[in-house]
């Protein structure tokens, strides 16, 4: 296995991780956007250190850079929390599936904004994957399948919130470097969750036992992670990126099983399944896929 794969396959795993250890942190009676406020805070710290060992063509004095790493910052942000609190209100493993959905986002904005044509191809993926999403969540019966309405409803938004990421990513890697970009995302994020977020609880988080499962999920959840993954995707061809990252919902899944106890029905894992192989194989014969988190300029 390449170096670029290796690095993308330990990020997928490090994400898949991360939905594990914030459903441990939601069941010790922490909020979800406190976990995702203490994920992406780490995190920014992380980026900030990376940008102050690499300050080389950074662009910060370039507006547009700020402006599309500021959507991708409220993409993130709506991403984090919205994953946690699906997990809250269902499990791990369908969350991350949920979420898993996003590059089906990216092609329905993609279709709106004339960025890509439709073909019968595509628009029969997408269909299948609503057809995953509703065996998955058991909409047709809610809570059958241990997940609510806004379980389901807030899987589906963290995967529009990571599409959201995605573009603006795309666009403000043309301005400037990854660890600028992510440090004025992580920025915005902390923005927004500190003020939608428990103040009680995250003053209370320093001086918990719970402390090392925040800093784990910050380091590893947030700012390692999307090192690694931005590193693997220059030596990594898209397609492969795309198959790897499909360790991501499975590690979660396997999280969410063996360590947290909770089930599938047949008729979710079949759901799942529907899902992650095909927005696979839209991933990697799409330039809307996620690899494209590397901007222009800084995949060559």
């Amino acid at each position: 296995m390449g170096l670029g794969v290796g690095l993308v396959v330990l990020a997928a795993l490090f994400w898949g991780l991360s939905g594990g250890i914030g459903g441990i942190l939601m069941g010790n009676g922490w909020d979800a956007f406190v976990v995702s406020f203490y994920r992406g805070a780490i995190g920014l710290a992380f980026v900030l250190a990376w940008l102050a060992l690499r300050p080389r063509g950074n662009g910060l004095a370039n507006g547009r850079l700020w402006f599309w790493s500021a959507v991708a910052g409220l993409g993130v942000a709506g991403n984090f929390a919205f994953y946690f609190v699906s997990i809250a209100h269902g499990s791990v493993a369908v969350a991350a599936t949920l979420m898993y959905t996003a590059p089906v986002f990216v092609y329905l904005v993609s279709f709106t904004l004339k960025l890509e044509s439709p073909s019968v191809l595509k628009l029969a993926a997408i269909a299948v994957v609503m057809v995953g999403i509703v065996m998955l969540t058991q909409i047709y019966d809610i809570g059958a399948g241990g997940i609510t309405l806004i379980g389901a409803g807030a899987g589906l938004l963290a995967g529009l919130s990571y599409a959201v990421f995605i573009f603006g990513f795309k666009y403000a890697g043309t301005h400037g470097s990854p660890q600028a970009i992510l440090t004025i995302a992580f920025g915005v994020l902390v923005i927004i969750l500190m003020w939608a977020g428990d103040r009680t609880q995250m003053v209370a988080v320093t001086s918990t036992p719970d402390w090392p499962l925040f800093a784990v999920l910050g380091v590893f959840g947030a700012g390692l992670s999307f090192a690694l993954y931005i590193n693997g995707l220059r030596h990594t061809a898209p397609a492969a990126a795309s198959i790897v990252a499909m360790v991501e919902p499975i590690t979660a899944t396997l999280f969410g099983v063996v360590i947290l106890h909770e089930s599938l029905a047949f008729v979710q894992i079949l759901g799942m399944a529907l899902i992650l192989v095909t927005v696979t194989a839209l991933s990697v014969s799409s330039r809307a896929a996620p690899p494209a988190l590397v901007g222009d300029r800084n995949s060559k």
